[in-house]
């Protein structure tokens, strides 16, 4: 268990510098356009080769990834409040409270996730705002149904009888017992959730769902890469070998967290 937390926990920490500090460092403007250098294969210079534009790959997957990771912590950060809050909620008031917030969550759960999100994307059009709104009304479901399951537990302990009984009003109840009590939990979620929203975000580019044309999201770059595999795989090639590295490693990170709270 040690082992993994020290691995997942260098490999996020070496992400995450990258993505900070790479822009600062990079050579080659990821935007900048050259006919002159299109579909050079990976050299000295370009170590993953350039694209259909003669734009630097390596350039465009540190811009890309800077995008892909933040918007899925921000669609992971948004859900987890919007969805702990309504979980809260419904677990800790109950009767028509909890009837409307479940039946709100049982009209989310009748269709696939990823469908979903492809429809509410579909619908507000074309945009990496409108991508994070999707995910966000596609998530939040877990982190509501979670929170209300564990409130309902919490709520229903003698020892939170008892704290009623001796007078503790419902803020005190809230700081010294629901929320510790849920904490763990959200905090595991919330961290396996960041690789699953990282494909999310990629697949709905991917689909033109999207960031726009031409920002650099790895989804957006391997749908303009499509054309133009069989004659440059490594445009696709890089940028989706850095999507699987980076899904890794916040699975890793995720489990071990997990295991970390858990033997707590």
């Amino acid at each position: 268990m040690k082992k993994r937390m020290i691995i997942s926990s260098a490999w996020i920490a070496f992400i995450s510098v990258t993505l900070l500090i790479g822009p600062f460092f990079i050579k080659h403007d990821p935007y900048k356009t050259n006919m002159r250098e299109a579909f050079k294969k990976p050299s000295a210079v370009h170590i993953c080769g350039t694209d259909n534009l003669g734009r630097c790959i390596f350039c465009r997957i540190i811009a890309g990834g800077r995008t892909s990771v933040f918007t899925a912590l921000a669609v992971v950060l948004i859900s987890a409040v919007i969805g702990i809050f309504l979980g809260i909620l419904a677990g800790y008031m109950g009767g028509i409270v909890d009837e409307i917030i479940s039946d709100i969550i049982t009209i989310f759960q009748a269709f696939p996730s990823f469908v979903l999100a492809i429809a509410i994307a579909g619908i507000l059009g074309q945009d990496i705002k409108n991508a994070i709104i999707a995910l966000c009304a596609v998530y939040w479901i877990t982190y509501a149904k979670l929170a209300r399951s564990l409130v309902q537990q919490i709520r229903a302990d003698n020892y939170v009888k008892a704290a009623w009984l001796c007078g503790a009003d419902h803020l005190s109840i809230f700081r010294k017992y629901i929320l510790p009590g849920i904490s763990g939990t959200m905090i595991i979620t919330l961290m396996l959730d960041i690789g699953s929203v990282i494909l999310s975000m990629a697949g709905l580019s991917f689909l033109g769902l999207g960031a726009v044309r031409p920002t650099a999201e790895w989804g957006t770059v391997m749908n303009e890469a499509r054309d133009y595999l069989q004659k440059a795989p490594w445009i696709i090639g890089f940028n989706g070998i850095a999507l699987f590295l980076v899904v890794i490693g916040f699975n890793l990170f995720g489990e071990a967290i997990e295991e970390k709270i858990n033997h707590l």
